[in-house]
């Protein structure tokens, strides 16, 4: 099903990336070492950051990747924590979690 905002996504996308691109060392965040195993698999990464295989897109765009198909620089990556994903989210009008989407939006947009 498509998306009722087609740019939900890429407003996330930028939001996620420029998060991890400019926070400072003191501001709250997420400095996950990608290990390995994590390298072909985002959804490995989003379950040990978030704890739900859901947020690939946040991993993706942290690491400033255009696609799935590129693999993950080994080394540290900078992501928000699940407040700040959560306000992302909201400004950008895009949710990845399942349970809270309904008929091509978040069910929490208006």
């Amino acid at each position: 099903m498509t998306d009722i905002d087609t740019q939900a996504a890429n407003i996330f996308y930028r939001e996620v990336r420029n998060f991890a691109v400019t926070v400072k060392p003191w501001i709250p965040a997420i400095r996950h070492q990608v290990l390995p195993d994590e390298i072909w698999d985002m959804s490995l990464v989003s379950q040990r950051v978030y704890g739900r295989r859901t947020e690939f897109l946040a991993v993706l765009a942290s690491s400033g990747l255009s696609g799935f198909d590129e693999p993950l620089p080994q080394g540290i990556l900078i992501m928000p924590t699940d407040a700040q994903l959560y306000q992302i989210k909201r400004r950008a009008g895009f949710e990845s979690i399942p349970d809270y989407r309904d008929g091509g939006k978040p069910v929490w947009a208006d």
